[in-house]
C-alpha cells in the first residue's frame, strides 16, 4: 500500500467521525470540494488527492463545535481552529488526528500543532445586492490576508509583498476573528441567496455559491462509507470545476507539498 493510500485511509477515519457525531447530534453537512468530486467522480478519494473537506452552515457548525467538547474521540482526535489552539490562523476548523504529523511546505515555522487533518468549513451568508457583496468581497479578502500573513512573509516572492505581509502580521490575530465573528453574525441574521467560506477564496472570483445546496442534501457513497452531500451536485461542481467529469492532465495530478508526514502508529 502507497504512503498516500495510508494517508487518505487516515483522513477517511476521520471522516467517518465527523459523520457519526453529526448523525448523533442532529448537524447537517455536506462533502464538498475535492471530496465531493472524488465522490461522483472516483467512489472516494480523487486518487492523487491528499485531503478532504467538508462544509457546514454557520449554525450546524457552532453546534459541531460544541459537540466535540463531549462526543469527539478525544484519545484519536482533536478540534482545532482558533478557539481551541491559540497559534492557528485560518477561518474554519480541522479535525487533527493525534500522534501523526503532516506539515504543509511552507508552513514549517508556524507554532499551531499539526497532525493529518480534515478540513471543517463554514458557510456563511453573502448581503444581497451587487454592491453589497463586492465590499464584502473586498472585506473577507483583507481578513485573509490578516491570517495568511505568517505565511506570507516566508512565501512570498517579491520585496513588496514580503514587506505589506510583515506590516499584516504585526496586527493581533485576536483582532481579526474578532472582526470575523462580527461580520458573520451580522451577515447571518437573516437567509441571503450566497453562502461562501469568508477566509478561502471563491471559484472564478465569483461571491459565493448558493445557500439552497445546503438546504437539500442526499447521502453519497465515498469510500465504501455513506456521507451527506448536496443533493444538486451537479450544479455545485459545475460551478466550481466546470465539466467537472475530464480528468486534469498528468502533469496536474498532484498532491499537497510537504515537508513531514508521520502516519499513527
Amino acid at each position: 500500500m502507497s504512503d498516500l493510500r495510508k494517508l487518505q485511509l487516515v483522513i477517511l477515519e476521520m471522516m467517518a467521525e465527523v459523520d457519526r457525531i453529526c448523525r448523533k447530534c442532529g448537524i447537517q453537512y455536506s462533502l464538498i470540494g475535492g471530496s465531493l468530486l472524488g465522490a461522483v467522480r472516483h467512489g472516494g478519494f480523487i486518487p492523487w488527492d491528499d485531503d478532504a473537506d467538508i462544509g457546514m452552515k454557520r449554525t450546524e457548525y457552532e453546534r459541531f463545535r460544541e459537540s466535540c467538547k463531549t462526543e469527539l474521540d478525544h484519545e484519536k482526535f482533536f478540534f482545532q481552529d482558533y478557539t481551541t489552539d491559540p497559534h492557528y490562523r485560518w477561518g474554519y476548523g480541522k479535525i487533527r488526528r493525534k500522534n501523526s504529523e503532516f506539515l504543509r511546505q511552507g508552513q514549517e515555522h508556524m507554532k499551531m500543532l499539526t497532525g493529518i487533518f480534515l478540513d471543517i468549513f463554514v458557510a456563511d451568508n453573502v448581503p444581497d445586492g451587487r454592491f453589497a457583496r463586492t465590499l464584502h468581497s473586498m472585506y473577507c479578502y483583507c481578513l485573509r490576508k490578516l491570517l495568511y500573513s505568517e505565511v506570507g512573509i516566508v512565501n512570498s516572492k517579491g520585496a513588496l509583498s514580503v514587506a505589506i505581509y510583515k506590516v499584516l502580521y504585526i496586527i493581533p490575530t485576536s483582532y481579526t476573528f474578532r472582526c470575523l465573528e462580527k461580520l458573520a453574525m451580522r451577515c447571518n441574521r437573516t437567509r441571503t441567496e450566497l453562502v461562501r467560506a469568508y477566509t478561502f477564496p471563491t471559484p472564478k472570483g465569483e461571491h459565493g455559491h448558493p445557500v439552497r445546496y445546503y438546504e437539500d442534501l442526499t447521502s453519497i457513497i465515498f469510500e465504501g462509507h455513506e456521507f451527506m452531500a448536496f443533493r444538486d451536485y451537479d450544479s455545485y461542481l459545475s460551478y466550481k470545476y466546470g465539466d467537472y467529469m475530464v480528468l486534469p492532465p498528468p502533469e496536474q495530478r498532484h498532491w499537497h507539498p510537504a515537508t513531514v508526514i508521520r502516519l499513527p502508529q
